[in-house]
């Protein structure tokens, strides 16, 4: 009886300890010159990235969004944000919500369910690519510790590291040549800047720096000039906002994280890259890595991180070499780069001057590893466990098997990326709305699953043999509480010896990361390696090229919730599924009505809209 007293005091003071975060956004587009070239982007509130925001575990953020757009509609995906009993609030398109039309506005309110570091994006057409974005911390509180927090208490937390890459064609155009047939096709290229915070030069970059680069990119790269001509110019700092990175107030000026010799402190650093793999390397520092994807792991020391599109680590930061000032390297890997490296400022006491005296490190600074090493890549990813004394082993055994091939085809004469043969596509009514109402026999084709698996003579190593790839909108549904085991298989591309690497996130969920492999998974040979004992838990997960990756889940959080490929052009191409989880369970849901206003919802609105009838729970279909 004391003890259920206790937990019964617990959860009072943890309610009454819970705050909640409000604010309110106009989300428009903005003129801004995120690496001193002006383009029309999407911002919030007038500036670029985002506003940050800060919460505890445990508390409520609410976020009024005004589309202040006036050709497009907007959603906003809350990223590694499990969203349990808000699935509507997810901020998918199509999958949990209507697209929020121009002119109107939409409230998010979702609970920060556990401490980590996370961020917030577009997820409507390419919107993350152009400028939609922007960071949220959930800081530690009583109720859920962080066991690393002492550990950088001298120092505390220097800002976040929010890294992304920057094209200076538009999205639409962007999207037009992917959508293009044939000799149409136009694809992206690799992207004109690295962003850190926002911030980065184009084609020229800070300090006496050539060589490194001249040897990275094989081509001359210049230094940015620091003219004063520039700098004084204010009609054109303020108006168009095109000044140098060394002028006051520029909004491609270097980011500087300030420190004090002697203590440690931790940096948080996320991706929303659009397509780039990155590297981040501290001159003259090392990191040690605790948290990734909001999930604690075994503390391991590195002198550079990888971070794919979607991810995000903590790393604590020992301030232990003489007062300077130190590069910050951000480079690109796993492609062939054609984009100079993003450079910010690690200072020792004296990152607060004035912009045009701002001490510059000296000499050079350091080089990313070589693009191609993919094995450093893999050995950094496996060295990531579930810390010891926080671990969450899985379950033991899983209820059913999902095994994904991601090909790239030709359909029609266009360019699509598929799982298992199938290029996903989606519907006018969003999924959640469509079994909350008992409207998914004709909101979608629901007369079957996605494949669940692909041949067993299927050679990863070639490219595909055939052009059969079909478009569907079908789903997989999941029933309330199965654990599942999902296989993602990478294959090759249409061109000889060329596969990929694919960060997948899911939505909804986090993931125990069981093992990765190469070339074709199979069960009997591989199941038996598999780490039951300490996986690490993500939402994002890579899979190598000619690779595998296997994951568990549980699909306990009643929803629909999306398992693409956070590479944002894949996506946009086709490379993604949809798990429907606990249909049964779906009209319990308290739908908010603008959420799901679109589609047969809004067609039928003449006649009143009830939740589904209940429906049994769906089986599991044999593995």
């Amino acid at each position: 009886m004391a003890a259920a007293v206790q937990l019964l005091v617990a959860a009072a003071a943890a309610a009454m300890a819970a705050a909640t975060v409000e604010v309110t956004w106009d989300v428009e587009y903005i003129l801004w010159a995120p690496d001193c070239q002006q383009r029309v982007m999407i911002g919030i509130n007038g500036r670029f990235p985002g506003p940050n925001i800060t919460a505890r575990a445990g508390d409520v953020i609410s976020v009024t969004m005004n589309n202040k757009m006036h050709t497009e509609g907007v959603v906003i995906h809350w990223h590694g944000i499990r969203q349990f009993g808000t699935p509507w609030a997810d901020g998918t398109a199509s999958i949990s919500q209507c697209a929020v039309n121009p002119g109107e506005t939409f409230i998010y309110k979702f609970v920060a369910d556990k401490p980590g570091t996370y961020f917030y994006h577009g997820h409507f057409g390419m919107q993350r690519a152009a400028g939609l974005y922007g960071s949220l911390i959930v800081l530690d509180s009583p109720e859920q510790p962080e066991p690393f927090r002492h550990q950088y208490d001298d120092g505390g937390e220097l800002p976040m590291m929010l890294l992304s890459d920057w094209w200076h064609q538009n999205v639409y155009a962007q999207a037009a040549g992917l959508d293009g047939k044939d000799r149409h096709f136009e694809w992206i290229g690799e992207p004109q800047t690295i962003l850190i915070n926002g911030r980065g030069q184009f084609e020229c970059t800070l300090g006496p720096t050539r060589k490194s680069f001249e040897r990275l990119l094989n081509e001359n790269v210049e230094t940015c000039v620091d003219d004063q001509k520039m700098c004084s110019d204010q009609e054109k700092c303020l108006r168009r906002s095109e000044c140098g990175p060394y002028c006051p107030r520029s909004q491609c000026a270097p980011v500087v994280f300030n420190v004090q010799q002697g203590k440690t402190y931790r940096l948080r650093i996320a991706s929303t890259t659009s397509l780039s793999l990155l590297n981040v390397k501290i001159q003259g520092h090392k990191m040690t890595v605790v948290e990734a994807d909001g999930n604690h792991v075994e503390p391991f020391v590195v002198d550079d991180i990888d971070i794919y599109s979607g991810e995000s680590y903590s790393v604590l930061l020992k301030a232990d070499q003489k007062p300077a000032s130190y590069w910050i390297s951000v480079g690109v890997r796993g492609r062939h780069p054609k984009t100079v490296p993003a450079l910010a400022i690690l200072s020792y006491g004296n990152g607060n001057a004035a912009a045009p005296s701002l001490q510059l490190p000296a000499g050079e600074p350091p080089v990313t590893p070589a693009w191609n090493d993919t094995q450093r890549s893999k050995a950094f990813t496996y060295s990531i466990r579930a810390r010891k004394d926080t671990n969450q082993p899985p379950p033991a055994a899983a209820d059913r098997q999902i095994f994904l091939l991601n090909t790239q085809n030709l359909m029609d004469g266009r360019y699509r990326w598929s799982i298992n043969n199938v290029s996903l596509t989606l519907p006018a009514t969003p999924y959640l709305g469509a079994f909350h109402h008992g409207l998914q026999d004709s909101a979608f084709d629901a007369s079957g699953e996605p494949p669940a698996a692909f041949p067993e003579d299927y050679d990863v190593m070639r490219p595909p043999a055939n052009n059969a790839t079909t478009a569907s909108d079908r789903v997989f549904r999941l029933r309330h509480g199965a654990v599942v085991d999902v296989v993602l298989q990478n294959a090759n591309m249409l061109r000889e010896e060329v596969s990929e690497t694919h960060p997948w996130h899911l939505h909804g969920h986090d993931f125990w990361v069981l093992g990765y492999g190469d070339g074709r998974y199979d069960p009997a040979a591989h199941a038996a390696g598999l780490n039951a004992a300490d996986p690490p838990l993500r939402n994002t997960a890579v899979v190598f090229p000619h690779g595998w990756t296997a994951l568990r889940f549980v699909a306990n959080n009643t929803g629909a919730w999306a398992f693409h490929c956070h590479i944002e052009p894949h996506l946009h191409m086709g490379m993604g599924v949809v798990f429907i989880e606990g249909e049964d369970r779906m009209h319990e849901l308290d739908v908010p009505k603008d959420a799901m206003a679109c589609g047969l919802v809004a067609r039928t609105a003449a006649t009143p809209l009830t939740p589904a009838t209940p429906l049994p729970p769906s089986p599991a279909p044999a593995p």
